[in-house]
């Protein structure tokens, strides 16, 4: 599975530890489970190429998802003012009660359904509330739909737990969408979740209604529950963004999943919050004391600026990314070879290049060395990405362009050897 460990077994049966696996030769022997944790690749190429860039190279950055715009001022504002107020202690495990609240609203006004304070969870980044999702619904053996190619997160997490992920295959003929019959067929009494990205990470799709309709009713069928993973909500730039929420009998069985990183470009203030049913909020907020106690206050109280303040510099943003997804794809479409769907959504852009008959990973490399540029193999997202590149669109239309040209050479060389 991509993003995972395959396990070994000694000759004497039993699981070796993560750090034999790994070559780890200390005294330490870690926990099996951990051979089934997976990795971001996205923070596996930005470490390489810090570090070429340590050595002298300038490196364009098109391999991690976060957007190069500064936290809007009056968000910073909050978050000084707290500091200055001392708000510096621990806070309540589920999160401040004033920030549930204006999530509860903000959620209400966005998605057009009822929520209370009570229904949601607040978290040091949108992470945990995957995590603690899938470690509250799924045991051992159990089934996970799971997009793919998705984020690889998904998969690791279920692997960890001991569930068995579904892979969804998301077709780029259907917009990256998928075929419904092929849901159906996934779908059975073993299924304990599914998750949905839309706009999606890495493709730039976004589901359609009756697409969202379709899920809605096999989930009603099953009282399977939905994690609806929504954090590049604000991202959609063509149609309406619909959440699988908000159709009928849906919010009982919906984990909504949202944060503040993407929209507000607030990636290390680390501060995400979920929407789901009472009783897993409270399943969660146990977890939360487990593990992390609570979120940092005066981040906290940053999301409450955010949430509440001044909207003008999200659409701002918004509006660039847009303009940037078209330089991109255009850019994109010129190099022979290469096909490439225009992205709905989200910032990034998964372009076709099975005509250089090259591994994705090896052009993914070959880019780096050659060209200086950053960007991720379609195969890091699962199988079903192989035969594409992961670009993300989040920086600024200069080095776009910069970007474009340094492998634009390096592309006709590669293009050459077909």
């Amino acid at each position: 599975m991509p993003g995972s460990i395959a396990c070994q077994v000694t000759p004497s049966g039993r699981e070796p530890s993560a750090g034999a696996i790994r070559g780890y030769n200390g005294a330490m022997e870690f926990a099996g489970r951990m051979a089934h944790l997976g990795t971001e690749s996205a923070f596996d190429v930005l470490s390489q190429a810090r570090e070429m860039e340590r050595r002298g190279r300038e490196i364009i950055h098109l391999e991690i998802g976060e957007p190069d715009f500064d936290t809007p001022e009056h968000i910073k504002a909050a978050a000084k003012r707290a500091l200055d107020e001392g708000e510096t202690r621990y806070g309540p495990s589920a999160g401040l009660p004033e920030l549930r609240e204006a999530i509860a609203a903000h959620v209400a006004e966005t998605r057009g359904i009822p929520v209370v304070a009570d229904e949601v969870v607040v978290t040091p980044g949108a992470k945990p509330i995957m995590f603690f999702a899938i470690l509250s619904l799924v045991s051992q053996g159990d089934e996970v739909i799971v997009p793919n190619p998705g984020f690889p997160i998904y998969e690791s997490e279920v692997n960890f737990v001991g569930g068995v992920p579904v892979p969804l295959p998301l077709v780029e003929e259907r917009g990256f969408g998928f075929d419904l019959a092929e849901l159906e067929r996934r779908v059975s009494r073993k299924t304990r979740l599914i998750i949905l990205n839309s706009p999606h990470n890495p493709t730039g799709g976004a589901l359609e209604p009756d697409e969202l309709g379709r899920i809605a009713e096999l989930a009603r069928h099953y009282r399977v529950p939905v994690l609806s993973d929504e954090i590049y909500r604000e991202f959609l730039y063509d149609g309406t963004f619909a959440s699988i929420a908000t159709f009928p009998g849906m919010k009982e069985l919906t984990i909504l999943l949202d944060g503040f990183s993407k929209s507000y470009a607030m990636t290390g203030w680390r501060l995400g919050y979920g929407v789901m049913p009472r009783p897993l909020a409270e399943e969660m907020t146990r977890l939360i004391v487990n593990s992390v106690s609570c979120t940092a206050t005066f981040v906290q109280r940053a999301g409450i600026a955010a949430l509440r303040g001044d909207q003008a510099p999200v659409r701002r943003m918004v509006s660039e990314f847009q303009r940037r997804r078209d330089l991109i794809v255009e850019g994109l479409r010129k190099f022979p070879g290469v096909s490439c769907a225009q992205p709905r959504g989200a910032f990034y852009v998964f372009p076709n290049v099975r005509a250089l008959g090259l591994p994705s990973r090896e052009i993914a490399r070959h880019l780096l060395d050659e060209a200086g540029v950053a960007l991720l193999w379609g195969s890091a997202f699962g199988v079903y990405g192989e035969g594409h590149l992961r670009l993300s669109y989040a920086a600024s239309a200069e080095k776009i362009r910069e970007a474009l040209d340094r492998m634009g050479e390096v592309w006709g060389r590669l293009s050459h050897r077909v």
